[in-house]
């Protein structure tokens, strides 16, 4: 964890109708002091989608041999790894060889259709590779420092509600 970094808790229930996963998990997340309400959530997201009571959120940025969130097995073998943004060729690669599958998630729209043009041919060649873009917009209106979120998904549609508001994010599967 970085110096000046914030505690984050969060609740999630989740009710995944996709795969049958309902579920109750306290997560604690240490944002970055350079990382924002947007990618924090993004990350929770992320989570949400993929949950599992193996699934761990790890040190986040800062951590170069570390994902964002991972899976592994009893044995330490990593079955799940997944990332955030626009991540680069060399990182993707160390990635596909370490674990199982692969999932990137995007977010921010224009940027990430740029860095998508740019690498979709390349990136073609690694087969435990997924791409989903996250439409995301005003999941940042959610962020607390501590956070009880039900998640509810479904269609790979999730549904986020809290007494804040509610946001509901789409999935575009681009790989």
């Amino acid at each position: 964890m970085a110096a000046g970094s914030t505690i984050c808790k969060a609740q999630l229930s989740i009710a995944d109708m996709d795969r049958n996963y309902y579920e109750t998990h306290d997560v604690t997340i240490a944002q970055h002091p350079s990382e924002t309400d947007l990618r924090l959530m993004i990350r929770l997201a992320a989570f949400a989608l993929n949950a599992s009571e193996r699934l761990v959120i790890t040190k986040g940025i800062g951590g170069d041999d570390e994902p964002e969130l991972w899976e592994k097995n009893y044995g330490g073998e990593i079955e799940l790894w997944i990332d955030l943004g626009q991540v680069d060729e060399k990182r993707l690669r160390k990635a596909c060889g370490r674990s199982k599958k692969v999932i990137v998630y995007t977010y921010n729209t224009n940027s990430a259709t740029a860095w998508w043009k740019q690498n979709a041919a390349t990136f073609a060649r690694f087969k435990n590779l997924s791409v989903i873009h996250l439409h995301a917009e005003g999941i940042e209106k959610l962020y607390e420092r501590s956070m009880r979120l039900q998640c509810n998904i479904s269609d790979k549609e999730l549904s986020l509600h809290s007494d804040k508001g509610d946001v509901t994010i789409t999935q575009e599967q681009w790989q």
